[in-house]
């Protein structure tokens, strides 16, 4: 297992360095002049040009590239250019409101949307496994910005019941929640009941029903243990989608975390907070892959990683 873990960081290596040649190019490739936005757009251009010198800007692409490099690897991610604050601290502040909506949109849309897909491959082809999947496919289909501002407007202002904006008490998840979580309860229902049926069609499940075995037992224990592995991607791929992909919703909700930073920092051309968000984003992808797969021996102790 340590071997498969060592060898796994080392291949994220290459992964990183590839990605972070691409975000430095994309960057450099932006409209506007950094050193004006680090200055000030009333700064003389003595200030400017001082500015310039301070960035690094009139280095050679390839020295800054490795500049920037040393710092991501000494944990120095530069300042802002607008309020010149380190990176790392911009970041830190807007963690935490971030990884708590993913937190709490991630656990009610997976369990609700198990508990859906199951009951939907229980009851295949009646009534309710057609009405859950038309659900699903609504809960897909449907923009996150078109459902929060639905939410903002007939369930928060009328009855003032929930915040629409910001976030100071742990109530103010709960819309921002349900509007990041709708679309992954919906494609986990889709998804868990397609792997289950795939599941039930096995030879190993039609022997233990031969058996004589209870039907819950043969759900739970055969079809259910061995219908995870599957979802398991899904589940990792899923979060990682809502700790980096919260975007829109943030946008949404001016809920302070990593994807509304990340617009405001794309509007005002901040390009170190740009870089480290985006490192920050592909880090946390690849990470929960690792932690996925790691995953698969826990749910079903049968399978060897090699």
């Amino acid at each position: 297992m340590f071997a498969y873990i060592l060898r796994r960081l080392l291949e994220m290596i290459p992964v990183l360095l590839v990605v972070s040649l691409l975000v430095f190019g994309f960057i450099k490739l932006l409209p506007g002049d950094p050193a004006r936005i680090y200055a000030g757009p009333d700064a003389p251009i003595e200030a400017v040009e001082a500015a310039r010198q301070h960035l690094g800007l009139n280095d050679p692409l390839p020295q800054q590239y490795l500049h920037w490099i040393a710092g991501l690897l000494r944990g120095d991610l530069g300042v802002t250019y607008r309020t010149q604050q380190p990176v790392t601290e911009v970041i830190r502040q807007g963690f935490m409101p971030t990884l708590w909506l993913a937190l709490a949109g991630f656990t009610w849309s997976v369990l609700l949307g198990l508990m859906l897909g199951v009951i939907a491959a229980l009851r295949r082809g009646k009534w309710l496994d057609w009405a859950l999947m038309s659900l699903a496919v609504g809960g897909i289909s449907m923009p996150a910005f078109w459902l929060g501002l639905l939410l903002i407007q007939f369930v928060a202002m009328p009855f003032g019941l929930f915040a629409v904006s910001g976030f100071s008490q742990p109530s103010d998840l709960i819309l921002p929640a349900i509007t990041l979580g709708s679309s992954v309860a919906a494609v986990m229902a889709r998804f868990t009941r397609s792997a289950f049926l795939e599941v039930a069609q096995e030879d190993y499940v039609r022997t233990a029903r031969a058996k004589g075995l209870r039907q819950r037992l043969v759900t739970w224990k055969h079809v259910m243990r061995n219908a995870l592995i599957p979802v398991i991607t899904m589940l990792g791929l899923q979060f990682g989608f809502l700790l980096g992909g919260s975007i829109v919703v943030e946008s949404v909700f001016n809920w302070p975390g990593l994807g509304w930073l990340l617009i405001e920092s794309i509007k005002s051309q901040d390009q170190p907070v740009i870089q480290a968000l985006v490192m920050l984003f592909v880090f946390e992808f690849i990470a929960i892959n690792l932690l996925v797969d790691l995953l698969y021996a826990v749910v079903n102790p049968a399978i060897r990683l090699k």
